[in-house]
This record gives C-alpha cells, structure tokens and sequence, in this order.
C-alpha cells in the first residue's frame, strides 16, 4: 500500500522520499532540510507516545519494504516575539521528485547491467581457445598499422554431424588458407587465397609443448601447402611459418576455423546469399541446390565451400572461388544494418565466435577480439578484393595434381601487399598537395654521376648493404666520389636521401640511379664528408633489397588472373 492508500493528513510531508546517496552507494531517506537522514539498511528509531510509528509492511520474503512517507514530529510553537528557527520547507516539484526517482533506479540498473556484463564477458573470454604464436608472427596487429592476418580452415573433423566431412581419423589440414591484407589507412583491403595443394618448402618450426617446453618439428621440402598444420604434430604457427616464407609477408595475427565454424556462424547471421550458374548435386560435399541465387546457413553453407567436383574444372583452384563468394557475403551480411542492429544476432556471433574460433596467443580475450572487429569494422566491402596466389600446373606430374609458384607474377603479388598497395581503385587519404610536392622533387635538372658527392649509412637494412652500395655506384654507375659512413644514429623503415637545395640536382642523379620515389627525397641540410667537403646523405633503410634494385614503390597492382570485390555477387559454374 502506498502512501495515499494510508490516507491523507497535515502531518505527513510528499517531499520524503528514498534516494541514492552517490557518495556512499547507499538509498537514503531524504527529509526536508532541518531533518536527519538515515540509510538502508539500518534500525528504525524506537517510537515514542508523541511520534507513533506507522507499521511497515512486509515483503514476501520477509524483507521490510522501505516506507514512501512517515510522519513527522510536531514542533513546538516558538515564544511570542521570537522568530522561528525552522525556515519555510518548499516542497519540491513533482517533475522534480519523478527525476530524483528515475535517476536512482537508473544508478541501480546501471550497476546491474555492468555487473552482468562483467559476467559475460568473463563467459566469453572462457570460451575462447588459444594456441602459442611460438614467436611466428609479429606479435600482434597495431591499430596505427596495416595488419595481416592469417585464417585457416581445417578438414579435422569435429563437432556432431561432420562424420561425413574430411578424411576418418585425420588430426586435420590447413585445407582453407587466407592472408588477410588491410590497408594501414583501412581504405581497403585484399584477401589472398594460397592453395592447399601448393607445392612448398615446411620450414623447422620450434613449437610449445603442453609441459612448456620447445621442441623443434623439422621442416620437409616440396610437400603440399596444407601439410603445414597438424602432420607431425604440427600446430598454426608452423603455417604461420610457412606463409612467411613463402611470401615474404610476416602474419601479425592467426584464426582457425573447423566445419562447426561456417555452420554456427552462419546460422548466428541468419544465412547469407550464393549464387550458381548451374544446377548442383555433388554426391561427396552434399550440395543439391540447383541455378540462381539462395540463401544458405548451417549444413548447406558447409557443403557449399566444401564442394569442388561439381564447379569449374573440378580441382582445389575452383573450390577457391565458391569459398571466396561465400566470405563475400558473410562479410555483407555481417556489414548490414540488419546484423549491426540487432542485439539478439550480435550477442549470439559473440557466443559462436569465440567458441568456434581458436585464434593465436595474441587474441586472447574478448577486448582483444573487439578491438581487431573494430579495425575490420572500417572496411567497405566495395574495397575489399579476394585473389589466389598465381600458381601454374605442377610440371613434374602426368596427372596433374598439385600446383607450383608462377615465378613471373605471384613475386608482384607479394610485393603489392607488402607495400600496401590497394588492387581496387581506392581514393587514397593523402592529401594531393602532399603528392605533387613530392613528385616534383624529382623534375629539374640532374649532375653528372661523376659530380655527385654522397655518404652512405646503413639505416636498417641488412648487414654489408652500405658497402654493397658503395660498391655498386663506383664500379657500375660512376659515383666515385661516395663514401661508406657506417651505421645511422637510429633505424628506418623507408630508404631516405636527404640534401641542401644548392644539392638538389646531385640529388635527383642518383635518385634515378636508385629508384627512389619522391616521397624518399628530404631537403633539409649538408653535411660534410670524411674529407671535410659537402656530401648529400642516402640512408637505407629496411626496405632496401639490394644494390641496383629499385625503390620506387609501384601505385598500382599488378594484373592477377582472377580477382572479385566482397560487394558483388558472383555466380560460381
């Protein structure tokens, strides 16, 4: 009952009410101004013949309930001539009271939710699983860096119903292999298939035993890619190995996926949309689904990127385009406003994601997770390009099986990757002003080879680069006035050549005799030479890749042989 339900009277004031103390945390009884206050819970004030208690009623387990109102004191009248020392009580308004009211029960709310959020988070973090990097990769992504990431995919079969799927008994493959490539100013991103049965070298991976010891599983040489995980106890970071020494490209970060993992994630979304050029019923994958476009989740979505024999010509490279259409629309759906405002769906790929994920020793936890989401987050799909690796038919067999490295495209590939170079069409951040200013450093007049005085330092590039350098401009180019001036005070990443403007056309001489880019050219001072005369500095740095290797950074990708973009659909023959 509340306090109309006790009736009206003089003595009862509305503006007592119960609220949260932020101070202490504790609900108190607020009174008008003059009267005490006391906190929840705490003992009731023995009643007295002049200020009768109302009875306080009982919830059902027993709890009093806290009282809306109580009666006060009366007051006695003060002397005759003498001013009371009560000042009038202005009562507040009832807008007022209903703020105070709400703004209390909100505090509450808010500290249950976090609790409960503590909680679950907790949950997740327990569900996560995550294997040693053995040191393989980075150390993880940077948010103020372009970031690789590994996904595998493995035919191990586990989970209830995947009987039919991967071989009986197999302790898994890397069967699925994607590197991830996104852009350090996340304009876009590209998604670089590597075959299964790409014939590579395994190198010795040291790998973390269960009683945290290192044992070293020793590398095979011209064995399929997908041998890299599992065989001889091999774990993900001995594929993180194997990608980097296949591409040159070292993987920030890993994931793998089992079967469980497309069905549960793609029943989390709700299904997401293929589409066929042609009628399919593949016997061993399971795929019956015939032309045009549908909409597919669990059992289904796991045929579809398992099938092979009924698309193309039948092999791993054919399966390739199916798996990549289907990332393409799992990354649309996962995109859409759909996804992104329903509760319901974000909580639940919050739970099947990290129970069927295993990701690196890098990843985890939850706010490790979100953080990587929120980089991904900043992609559009328009720009997110999925390519394979440029292999050619293995020439060693009658019966083609396997695949090789086509040396005269997949080493481009590579190198665009590692210069962050985007295979969509991608308006580029920098500012234009920025660009022109660079370019023009390198129009004007040049000196002659004979007349460009520099000194070399080796600025992190490897061991003996200065010397070969020094070398290479005396004897094949006709710098003779170049000098070896050791290491650079700190490492860079980019080669720089820096320079006075009375040296400018030294500067562009052998900018052109090393491939520099304009961005590399930094005007700022001379310095003098071991002689005591003025020299330009050319300092390099990680990226050099030898003497007489250009350094220009190509602006455009080159020609793959296949290559889609995650906002189109595609039908797959």
């Amino acid at each position: 009952m509340d306090a109309q339900g006790r009736g009206r009277a003089d003595n009862i004031d509305p503006a007592d009410q119960w609220v949260l103390n932020p101070n202490t945390g504790e609900y108190e009884l607020r009174l008008t101004p003059s009267a005490p206050q006391s906190a929840v819970p705490g003992p009731r004030r023995p009643t007295t013949p002049s200020t009768p208690s109302t009875p306080s009623r009982t919830a059902p387990s027993g709890t009093p309930e806290v009282p809306g109102q109580r009666r006060r004191r009366a007051e006695p009248e003060p002397p005759p001539g003498r001013r009371s020392r009560r000042q009038p009580v202005k009562k507040k308004s009832k807008a007022k009271k209903v703020l105070l009211w709400t703004g209390g029960s909100m505090a509450f709310v808010l500290v249950a939710v976090s609790a409960a959020g503590y909680l679950y988070i907790k949950h997740l973090n327990d569900n996560i699983t995550s294997v040693s990097d053995d040191g393989a990769s980075t150390g993880g992504f940077s948010k103020d860096k372009a970031i690789n990431l590994l996904i595998i995919g493995t035919d191990k079969r586990t989970g209830k119903g995947n009987e039919g799927y991967g071989d009986a008994g197999s302790v898994g493959h890397a069967d699925t292999n994607i590197l991830l490539h996104i852009s350090k100013d996340r304009s876009n991103a590209t998604a670089l298939s590597i075959p299964r049965d790409l014939i590579v070298d395994v190198p010795d991976c040291p790998t973390e035993q269960s009683d945290g010891t290192t044992k070293v599983i020793a590398g095979t040489q011209n064995v399929r890619f997908n041998t890299s995980l599992g065989q001889d106890d091999r774990t993900p970071s001995c594929t993180v190995r194997t990608v980097t020494e296949l591409t040159g490209i070292k993987p920030d970060n890993f994931m793998v996926a089992d079967f469980n993992a497309v069905k549960t994630l793609t029943d989390a979304v709700g299904g997401v949309e293929v589409c066929l050029g042609k009628d399919i019923d593949d016997k061993q994958s399971h795929l019956k689904l015939s032309k045009g476009t549908h909409k597919i989740s669990g059992e289904t979505a796991l045929a579809f990127v398992r099938t092979r024999h009924s698309v193309g010509f039948g092999g791993d490279l054919s399966r390739i385009q199916l798996q990549q259409q289907f990332l393409s629309a799992l990354m649309r759906k996962l995109s859409s406003n759909s996804t992104l405002t329903s509760p319901t769906k974000l909580l639940k790929l919050a739970e099947v994601g990290t129970k069927s994920l295993t990701v690196d020793s890098q990843l985890d936890s939850i706010g490790k997770l979100k953080d990587l989401g929120l980089e991904l987050g900043k992609l559009n799909p328009k720009n997110l390009t999925f390519t394979t690796i440029p292999v050619l038919d293995n020439p060693a067999e009658a019966v083609k099986a396997t695949v090789v490295l086509n040396e005269s495209k997949a080493p481009a590939v590579f190198q665009a990757i590692k210069d962050d170079v985007s295979f969509t069409a991608v308006k580029k951040k920098q500012a234009q002003a920025s660009k022109d200013a660079a370019a023009a450093r390198l129009k004007g007049s040049k000196s002659a080879a004979s007349e460009v005085r520099v000194r070399i330092l080796n600025g992190g590039a490897a061991s003996g680069s200065a010397q070969e350098t020094l070398s290479w401009l005396q004897n094949d180019e006709g710098v003779l006035k170049s000098e070896n001036a050791g290491n650079a005070p700190a490492e860079l990443a980019k080669t720089t050549l820096e320079y006075a403007p009375d040296q400018a056309d030294q500067a562009r001489e052998l900018a052109s005799l090393m491939g520099l880019s304009g961005s590399a050219m930094k005007p700022g001072k001379s310095v003098t030479n071991s002689q005591g005369l003025p020299a330009i500095t050319l300092t390099l740095g990680k990226d050099f890749q030898g003497a007489g290797v250009s350094l220009t950074t190509p602006t455009k990708a080159p020609e793959v042989d296949s290559k889609t973009t995650a906002d189109k659909v595609t039908c797959a023959k």
